[in-house]
């Protein structure tokens, strides 16, 4: 476990020294045909500004910048080696975007400054109250008619990689955008309409559902 400032956070895969193995565990596991989906459902707009919580090594931006390379592209994550990794991934790309450190639940960024915000098999790493805390965040900076596009688990993650997926989510942590983390085995599943209503946000939608080898997930749309 990492620590930055006064809170932790797991890193990906679960420990330090682990990351070269996250993007093809990410590709083994299927969770990248997610993330297109995820991408185009956004339906983002020339000069928009994109924020993705939990960005990871940077899989969905690297995606958000060759569907819109118009967009301003900003990725969050509490881990400076994930953000370090997803910094090479972009510039190879040619892509230039920013990568911030910091926790869902306290976003660096405006009221109102943000056209879309993107989460990818982020929010089940939380415990319910840092999940009300981070999409409370994410309502506030979102723009008048800004939108959060959101992909989980539709359930606890199944069989013995989805065991491994069942975080212990009594950290606080920002969380990773791919699906990984190992901890105590807690049930992976979040309400999440529930959640999005509990933060405010007063149209939510299933999208659509999709399946990995861990499990089926959804899709959610919420507006501000």
């Amino acid at each position: 476990m990492a620590v930055t400032e006064d809170r932790d956070f797991l890193p990906a895969m679960g420990r330090p020294g682990l990351l070269a193995l996250y993007d093809p565990f990410t590709r083994l596991l299927g969770a990248r045909d997610a993330h297109w989906p995820l991408v185009a459902q956004a339906g983002i707009e020339p000069g928009q500004t994109v924020l993705e919580i939990g960005t990871g090594t940077g899989s969905v931006l690297l995606l958000v910048a060759r569907a819109a390379p118009d967009a301003t592209v900003i990725g969050l994550d509490p881990d400076p080696e994930a953000l370090a990794v997803a910094g090479r991934k972009l510039r190879r790309a040619g892509v230039e975007a920013r990568l911030d450190r910091g926790y869902a639940d306290r976003l660096p960024y405006p009221d109102g400054s943000v056209d879309r915000v993107l989460s990818s098999f982020m929010l089940h790493h939380l415990q319910p109250d840092a999940q009300q805390a981070a999409l409370r965040e994410v309502r506030r900076v979102l723009a008048p008619g800004g939108r959060l596009h959101l992909v989980d688990f539709d359930g606890a993650p199944s069989g013995p990689v989805g065991r491994l997926l069942r975080v212990g989510r009594g950290h606080g942590h920002g969380g990773h955008g791919q699906g990984h983390g190992h901890g105590h085995a807690q049930p992976a599943f979040v309400p999440v309409l529930e959640v999005l209503a509990g933060a405010g946000f007063t149209d939510a939608t299933v999208l659509g559902h999709g399946r990995t080898r861990v499990g089926r997930h959804a899709f959610y749309r919420a507006a501000r």
